[in-house]
């Protein structure tokens, strides 16, 4: 809010975050200028009444500015590979849950319910995670999301993070597009902060020699909004549909 900067927020002190990943740099102001020293994070669906890990007050503040924090008590997780194995500490794979909160099923749509829930009853969350060795779960992205450039894995939670940094960066959201040469590309959409501007070379600059080449983005949108559901998600499918239209990249079946 523009009137933001006039309003008394110093008896403020938690509070919980959720709903959709939070940039780390986001969560950084809350604490810093919105006196939420207690803030924490939730992570959960719908399908899992809703939170399955949470960080906690007295968590260090890399924890709680980096992580979605632990499992909650009478909760199992798992992150596994396309294969269904746990994968090593720290590395990438998809998140899964198990224990009394998750839904018995999708109402009448038995097709669904087994695609989401295995015989196991683990429920596949299609969230790429990485757990640390205390147990710490991170989010980088989604499944789906995930852009796969000249043979590399893309997560586009690492870039939107990196652009963060830019001072005239107020938000960003990063998707892929289809490629000839690469097989994807990748469009971030920006939103600059009001009374700043960013072009798209600058931005590119900014990005040359700070992250691995692959990961800049080849374009970059300079937009007033995203699409949005009603609930205030952002609608990445919609953003590449937009962006192979601005672009008049054709999109492969």
């Amino acid at each position: 809010l523009p009137e933001r900067a006039g309003l008394d927020l110093s008896s403020l002190r938690s509070g919980i975050m959720a709903g959709a990943t939070c940039p780390i740099e986001v969560m950084k102001r809350v604490i810093g200028e919105m006196h939420m020293a207690e803030v924490q994070i939730a992570y959960g669906m719908t399908e899992t009444s809703p939170v399955s890990t949470q960080t906690a007050a007295d968590d260090d503040l890399q924890c709680r500015v980096s992580s979605v924090g632990r499992t909650q008590p009478h909760l199992e997780s798992k992150v596994i590979d396309e294969q269904g194995r746990i994968v090593p500490r720290g590395q990438v794979g998809e998140l899964c849950t198990r224990g009394y909160s998750v839904m018995l099923g999708y109402w009448s749509n038995p097709a669904a319910t087994a695609e989401a829930l295995d015989p196991a009853r683990w429920m596949h969350t299609g969230d790429l995670a990485v757990m640390d060795e205390q147990g710490y779960l991170s989010i980088v992205g989604r499944n789906k999301d995930m852009i796969i450039r000249g043979g590399e894995n893309v997560y586009p939670r690492e870039i939107e993070e990196f652009l963060f940094n830019h001072p005239a960066v107020a938000d960003v959201q990063v998707v892929g597009i289809p490629d000839d040469k690469y097989g994807e590309e990748i469009v971030a959409w920006i939103k600059c902060h009001p009374g700043h501007q960013a072009a798209a070379a600058e931005l590119t600059e900014f990005c040359k020699g700070r992250i691995a080449h692959f990961k800049v983005p080849r374009h970059f949108l300079l937009v007033d909004e995203f699409p949005m559901t009603v609930t205030g998600k952002v609608q990445k499918f919609r953003m590449r549909e937009l962006s192979i239209e601005q672009l008049k990249i054709t999109a492969k079946p």
